[in-house]
């Protein structure tokens, strides 16, 4: 049995890779360590309905301001992805177990607890499983909405890969609010950063929710600080804004471990800035842009927003 509590167990493909330094991080990216009764309630929810979060398993570093609050992020379908990404500290390897088909009812229960008005649903990649978790994830859905009608639903999906056509068009059928897939960097680091994934596959999904459902808000986001060119994230806007994605994040990337790939620089709050300006040009709905943000925080809040936006522009506000 894995100790995934054992960095070289966690992620055995990093194990015999060399060290690259983990720099200390500037004054506008320190956080406060979790902790305080919100946060002991929804630590003790999550426990008790054996659920995954990944704010644990990625760790990130908001998740004691989210988890005070009681917004935690599902992780479903295991705690192991079947990918090795160089930036992420969620465990890897082949997953133990076989789908719980007693999950989605855990998530709905968990999510009522909580009385959360906005969820948000990611989850492992599982190229081991035939439509890669679709029906999973669909089935959810289903259960969420079927215990909390008012409560909206925002997914972040993998990429379905390995999968026939069929596997997306379920998920959408599904009718989460929010379908939100990663493209995490720039296609230019794809082969160092994402390996097992494909730049224009993500593209192209995230435009095909559209074209399946254009009521379906689609989100993306990117990380900053792996090597990548100002110019280069901004023909990444472009690209998301050709295939119609309506909400963009960006964070700056944080190295979890010497194993993983190197922080290349801290990007400053000004440049965030700038970014998050360019993206409106663009025509984005929704832009969060700072050195803090990440695909799930403040995702409720930014959800009302991006609805707001969405009415403002189709003259419904």
């Amino acid at each position: 049995m894995r100790d995934l509590k054992i960095p070289e167990q966690r992620h055995p493909e990093k194990a015999h890779r060399p060290d690259n330094a983990q720099p200390k991080k500037p004054s506008w990216i320190r956080v406060k360590a979790p902790g305080g009764k919100g946060y002991a309630e929804t630590h003790k929810i999550m426990r008790e309905n054996n659920l995954v979060t990944v704010c644990e398993e990625a760790g990130c570093p908001n998740v004691g301001e989210c988890w005070s609050q009681g917004h935690a992020t599902m992780m479903i379908m295991g705690d192991t992805c079947t990918r090795a990404c160089s930036f992420c500290n969620i465990a890897t390897g082949k997953p133990p177990e076989d789908l719980d088909a007693f999950e989605p009812g855990r998530v709905a229960h968990a999510v009522a607890k909580l009385g959360l008005n906005h969820v948000v649903i990611t989850s492992v990649d599982r190229d081991d499983v035939e439509d890669g978790g679709a029906s999973h994830f669909a089935q959810t859905i289903r259960a969420v909405r079927h215990r909390s009608p008012s409560t909206t639903i925002e997914i972040l999906t993998p990429d379905f890969l390995r999968c026939d056509d069929s596997a997306l068009e379920t998920v959408v059928a599904a009718k989460p609010d929010v379908f939100n897939h990663n493209l995490e960097t720039v296609p230019g680091l794809y082969p160092e950063v994402r390996a097992g994934a494909r730049y224009f596959h993500s593209l192209r999904l995230l435009q095909r929710v559209k074209e399946i459902d254009p009521s379906i808000f689609t989100k993306s986001g990117i990380m900053v600080g792996l090597g990548e060119g100002a110019m280069q994230v901004k023909q990444v806007m472009d690209d998301m804004r050709a295939a119609d994605i309506d909400f963009l994040t960006i964070g700056q990337y944080l190295q979890p471990t010497p194993k993983h790939h190197a922080v290349d620089r801290f990007v400053t709050p000004e440049e965030f800035a700038s970014y998050e300006k360019a993206a409106y040009g663009k025509g984005f709905l929704m832009v969060s842009a700072t050195p803090l943000t990440r695909s799930s925080y403040h995702a409720g809040e930014d959800f009302a927003r991006l609805r707001a936006a969405r009415n403002a522009k189709l003259g419904l506000a």
